[in-house]
């Protein structure tokens, strides 16, 4: 199913949205928060990688990866090298923002899995790796036979949506509960700090939103008749 606008179009207001939501993250985390780092006394610093890892890397990275391979103009070899790589690298700093949070309530004696929000991150990058894993070998290498390519590929694109409509929801259920603990501490209600995650959540659902409506988005023309 495709929607009667081109999929590079959308990109550009995805694009636009990705850029402020890792802005607002970032100044959430290094002036409200007080910093990153993986090794501290304030065991703050080691969770505030989590939403800056997660957000980033499983959200934006993923979605550009998502974006990719329906709105650039290139062969479909390189658009699934493109696709593959950035999911990978999406991956890799969704799994260290996730190892931040347990080193942090480790090092603070707290209890780790306690929450809705933390049983979806394992089950969401436990799928989301499963699937990189099934994409690699049916569609790049070693490569299925071409029935089980073409039979595979709504199931890898439907599922792919799903796990990723569970993150952009799992990110926002983040931002809820962090902000909850940290007005529970605290913090003003209509602050500017709790604005300011509030608003970041209300992008990141914005971001995920383009990113489907670019699935669903005319492919882009490839730049020769290789198909």
């Amino acid at each position: 199913m495709a929607i009667g606008v081109e999929a590079l179009p959308l990109t550009f207001v995805a694009h636009a949205l990705a850029a402020a939501a890792a802005v607002m993250v970032l100044v959430w985390n290094l002036y409200y928060r007080g910093g990153l780092a993986w090794e501290a006394t304030n065991k703050s610093l080691i969770f505030n990688l989590h939403p800056v890892l997660m957000l980033i890397g499983l959200i934006i990275i993923g979605g550009e990866a998502i974006m990719s391979y329906k709105s650039l103009p290139l062969k479909k070899e390189v658009k699934k090298v493109i696709h593959l790589v950035l999911h990978g690298i999406a991956i890799i700093l969704g799994s260290v923002g996730i190892a931040a949070a347990f080193k942090n309530h480790n090092e603070s004696n707290i209890a780790n899995l306690y929450s809705l929000h933390s049983w979806l991150g394992i089950s969401i990058i436990s799928l989301y790796g499963i699937q990189w894993i099934y994409g690699f070998i049916v569609f790049l290498y070693p490569g299925g036979s071409p029935i089980i390519r073409s039979e595979s590929l709504p199931w890898h694109v439907l599922s792919g949506i799903f796990v990723y409509i569970l993150a952009v929801g799992n990110a926002a259920l983040g931002c809820l509960e962090k902000l909850t603990f940290l007005e529970s501490s605290g913090i003003a209600k209509y602050g500017p700090e709790a604005l300011l995650v509030n608003f970041t959540a209300v992008i990141t659902i914005l971001y995920g939103a383009f990113v489907i409506l670019s699935v669903l988005g005319l492919q882009a023309p490839v730049e020769d008749d290789d198909k």
